[in-house]
């Protein structure tokens, strides 16, 4: 009987370990229609619009591309998922007391809000990992950062570049100047509390600050 249910569960693993790689290699070419936290928001918030566009990258502002990429994670092109850097000075703030924000790359994001749930737990992270590893494995760095501005919260209801723009700037993503694109990836970190237009004035600082690291990275080679 022990065996019996042993082989049940071992087979129960194989399939989602089979399933979650096909899931992995569809979605490097098929876009992603809803991801598990558009779900738990709809239902906590029923009442909330819901906006949703996926666009091709070639439809949303390179500035924009630049803008995330600035904010959230500078050496995204350069690591295979997990900058240990970051994770390292972190930890050591973390240690001292400091209040600073995780070391989440955009890879490790992007795993989670495709595939995963909001949850602060050691197996959920474990999983982020899973996937982490597997969208750096199958994914392009151009596909991975394609997937997150088309999946990412950008307001309450709002998710995805194209959805965003609109909203807060009435006009297509492919047509965001400098500073939208900033004040976009300025309320990243809370995008629910924060308002990318009109923007309060820690919002403009973080947006100022946001333009001088676009500047400072130039522009964004995949090649």
């Amino acid at each position: 009987m022990i065996r019996k249910i042993f082989r049940i569960f071992l087979r129960i693993i194989g399939f989602l370990f089979l399933f979650s790689i096909l899931m992995v290699i569809v979605y490097k070419w098929v876009p992603v229609p809803f991801t598990p936290l558009m779900a738990i928001r709809y239902f906590e918030n029923p009442e909330e619009d819901f906006r949703h566009d996926w666009v091709s990258m070639e439809e949303i502002s390179p500035q924009l591309q630049l803008a995330v990429v600035a904010s959230e994670d500078q050496n995204f092109l350069n690591h295979n998922g997990f900058d240990f850097d970051a994770i390292e000075k972190a930890i050591e703030n973390n240690k001292k007391g400091k209040k600073v924000r995780g070391a989440s790359t955009i890879s490790q994001q992007t795993a989670k809000n495709v595939f995963l749930w909001p949850e602060r737990s050691w197996f959920r992270k474990g999983l982020e990992v899973y996937f982490t590893f597997l969208i750096e494995l199958f994914w392009s760095k151009e596909r991975i950062l394609e997937v997150y501005l088309n999946s990412i919260e950008m307001g309450k209801g709002i998710y995805g570049a194209q959805a965003a723009a609109e909203t807060w700037f009435g006009k297509p993503a492919t047509n965001l100047s400098v500073y939208e694109a900033a004040g976009i990836a300025a309320i990243l970190p809370n995008p629910r509390e924060y308002r990318a237009n009109p923007a309060s004035n820690y919002i403009q600082q973080r947006k100022n600050w946001i333009v001088r690291q676009m500047n400072n990275l130039g522009k964004l080679n995949f090649n």
